[in-house]
């Protein structure tokens, strides 16, 4: 796919509010953009005054409220008017075809903003973390994506390329004006470059966190046939999610459910029993099972109290972060077999369950409550600018010219733009924006 031209010479519009409630937003935004409200909304003054809404009708009959922002002032930093009207997807469409009549192209999605970052009304970290916004689905996710959009992630980062910039600084004074500012004072640049790998270490440390807090957790739940996985899950979730029968092997396939653990959206795979089988079918959930606890964040090992922790169970054990959940409890059987770190429930009666969700939203604390943390497409990007800072690092730590180490400072400060916004390349930028919404 080829990058979307980067032009902002041209009114767009698109609802910025879901169709089908009772107000619905569409927003015009770009040169001309009161040229084209004034084509579909009535009265439209002369002069317009910023900022301050209007009530009157729309050329298709509705009516409702324009807002003008004149250019600096709005979410993309151009000339924009924002138009309320009934959320039916007859008046919302109506209005939209109004619009293009008028003069506005159908906006692409994300490109409300992209043209804000374009504008420098955010950068790009800022611009990721829209698309987080309007993705949460928990408190923790939300905190965090309003984190980011206030720019927690880009400051960090621009502390970082502050430092590689100083030192490149003081490498190229030293080089071109040795007479005027003296040697480089290596000891004290190389002191910075520490610094500045340090900071760049407690970001790339934030990466499974950010993967949590953006995509969720995977647990998978386990054990032999008949352990109660599945009643688990519908206890769990609270409705009867999975098949239950007293016959092992029920569960041929996996079952997934999302629900909100500890401020993360955690996705519950119920499994297949694990055990060797000659049903066909049977076999290939194993085999689905076994994919699913190989990936997983968590795994819930469940095994039936009546029967106590086996040698099968022992054998089913990965190096997986696990938690050993003793099911059945409710039944006089269970006394006394339950092993030491293991935890009581009963999917039957609820009891435990609780506890069950209270421990595992431990597991993933560090997460529900990190600061600003990295995203996938900044990782290894900020590792190449960390490889070279070492490398200058490397370079003034040796009997060599100092303008050797100006290349690898050069090539950081660039990396580090690319994270932020300052040298990102077309294509990147192309592909941060591509998943956004209509409207965003």
């Amino acid at each position: 796919m080829a990058p979307r031209p980067l032009s902002v010479d041209e009114a767009i519009v698109a609802p910025i509010t879901a169709v089908g409630g009772a107000v619905a937003v569409v927003r015009v935004s770009g040169r001309g953009a009161w040229r084209v409200a004034s084509g579909v909304f009535a009265p439209w003054p002369d002069p317009v005054v910023a900022r301050r809404a209007l009530y009157g009708r729309f050329v298709h009959g509705d009516d409702g409220l324009a807002l003008p922002f004149a250019e600096g002032q709005s979410y993309t930093g151009e000339e924009a008017v924002e138009l309320s009207v009934h959320g039916s997807p007859a008046s919302v469409r109506a209005l939209l075809e109004a619009c293009r009549a008028a003069g506005a192209r159908p906006a692409e999605p994300g490109e409300f903003t992209l043209r804000a970052f374009m504008n420098g009304r955010m950068d790009l970290t800022q611009a990721e973390a829209v698309r987080d916004t309007v993705e949460a689905q928990t408190d923790a996710q939300l905190r965090h994506a309003n984190l980011l959009r206030e720019g927690a992630l880009r400051d960090r980062v621009r502390a970082v390329r502050d430092e590689a910039v100083g030192v490149l600084a003081a490498v190229e004074a030293s080089t071109d004006f040795s007479e005027e500012v003296g040697d480089l004072d290596r000891p004290a640049a190389r002191a910075r470059l520490a610094r500045a790998r340090t900071r760049l270490a407690e970001l790339l440390a934030t990466a499974d966190a950010g993967r949590l807090l953006r995509q969720g957790a995977t647990i998978a739940i386990v054990g032999l046939p008949n352990a109660g996985k599945s009643s688990l899950l519908n206890a769990v979730v609270g409705a009867e999610r999975a098949i239950v029968t007293p016959i092992p092997g029920t569960t041929r396939d996996t079952v997934e459910e999302v629900v909100e653990i500890g401020g993360l959206p955690c996705r519950l795979i119920d499994t297949a029993g694990l055990r060797e089988t000659d049903d066909e079918v049977e076999r290939l959930g194993v085999a689905r099972s076994v994919q699913a606890l190989a990936s997983a964040d968590l795994v819930w090992h469940v095994f039936d109290l009546g029967q106590g922790w086996t040698a099968e169970d022992q054998a089913l054990t990965t190096d997986r972060p696990t938690l050993c959940i003793g099911n059945k409890a409710d039944l006089p059987a269970a006394a006394g077999l339950l092993p030491e770190g293991a935890l009581s429930v009963s999917a039957l009666t609820g009891g435990g369950i609780e506890d069950l969700l209270r421990e595992t939203a431990r597991k993933f604390d560090h997460a529900a409550s990190a600061g600003p943390t990295v995203a996938p497409r900044h990782s290894p990007v900020l590792a190449e600018a960390d490889r070279a800072l070492a490398g200058a690092e490397e370079t003034l730590s040796q009997p060599v010219p100092d303008d050797l180490a100006a290349v690898e400072l050069r090539q950081a400060v660039r990396l580090l733009g690319e994270v932020t916004g300052e040298t990102t390349p077309p294509d990147v930028i192309e592909r941060v924006f591509r998943d956004f919404c209509i409207g965003k």
